[in-house]
């Protein structure tokens, strides 16, 4: 029996079967998965299929482009440009998915196993404690009456510096942007939202999140996807899952158990946009 933490699949359904086939992955082994199940590759629907079909064997948390898609569900954005969403939002179980998957946590926290997994990571200025709170408002939100009021409010870069006076949408708003859209980190926990590419790339008085100095150590290690760009990173309590799938590299898995990497080559099938879009 083991576990396996996987990063961003983004609709690689056959890359993510291989990589299972390799691993061996039986009736009695778990996945976590570190948030971005759908959008750019071509197989989006039998990803959340697959996955929703694990049942518990399945610990996912929501990432940007789930959160998107959710979005698309609920009519509060008419964002276009994401057509590999398209035979999600025109089947038949569409309801039961987005049900399912709006209920997915922002944050997963193991004492036992001695992990914490969320899409982007966690800001150095907030302690697991903080870090769990502030998840759960996002996660009471999304799983009540208010979650189309909440993608409607969802987007925007504002504001970009944790306060904890900030309230209502705003608040939900940064929260939501720190656990699945952070990469570049001012020391006072600002964030900056035009930067994804590698360590040499961070715009002048911000750092990647995972190297400011936490103002409370964690107690655990971190894993995160979303920074493709970084590849596979080991550092000081931090593990990076999302290997640029989509964009031709490789899915890996990590055992928790043990710390055994497994990697499956993958095809391109998404380039680059010269400008990001909102939901990078």
């Amino acid at each position: 029996m083991a576990t396996y933490a996987i990063g961003d699949i983004q609709g690689c359904y056959d890359e993510l079967m291989g990589l299972l086939g390799q691993i061996g992955f039986s009736d009695t082994d778990s996945l976590w998965l570190a948030g971005d199940l759908v959008n750019r590759g071509p197989q989006s629907l039998r990803v959340l299929r697959f996955i929703k079909n694990l049942g518990d064997r399945a610990t996912v948390v929501l990432g940007n482009h789930d959160l998107h898609l959710l979005a698309l569900h609920y009519g509060a954005t008419l964002d276009k440009r994401n057509s590999t969403l398209q035979p999600i939002l025109q089947a038949d179980d569409r309801e039961e998915l987005m049900d399912w998957l709006r209920h997915r946590p922002m944050l997963v926290d193991n004492p036992e196993l001695g992990y914490v997994m969320t899409h982007a990571g966690i800001p150095h200025i907030w302690s697991l404690h903080k870090a769990k709170k502030r998840a759960d408002e996002v996660e009471t939100i999304l799983q009540s009456h208010l979650a189309g009021e909440f993608f409607r409010h969802m987007y925007g870069n504002k504001p970009d510096q944790w306060n904890k006076k900030i309230e209502g949408w705003s608040r939900l708003r940064l929260i939501t942007n720190y656990f699945t859209r952070m990469r570049f980190i001012t020391k006072e926990g600002r964030l900056e939202f035009s930067g994804n590419g590698g360590l040499g790339s961070a715009p002048k008085g911000f750092i990647p999140w995972y190297l400011a100095q936490r103002e409370e150590l964690l107690e655990r290690t971190q894993l995160f996807g979303h920074w493709a760009a970084l590849g596979e990173i080991q550092h000081d309590g931090v593990i990076a899952l999302d290997t640029g799938c989509v964009w031709g590299n490789k899915l890996t898995a990590f055992r928790l158990e043990d710390g055994a990497l497994f990697s499956q080559s993958c095809d391109a099938y998404s380039r680059k946009p010269k400008t990001p879009i909102p939901v990078n």
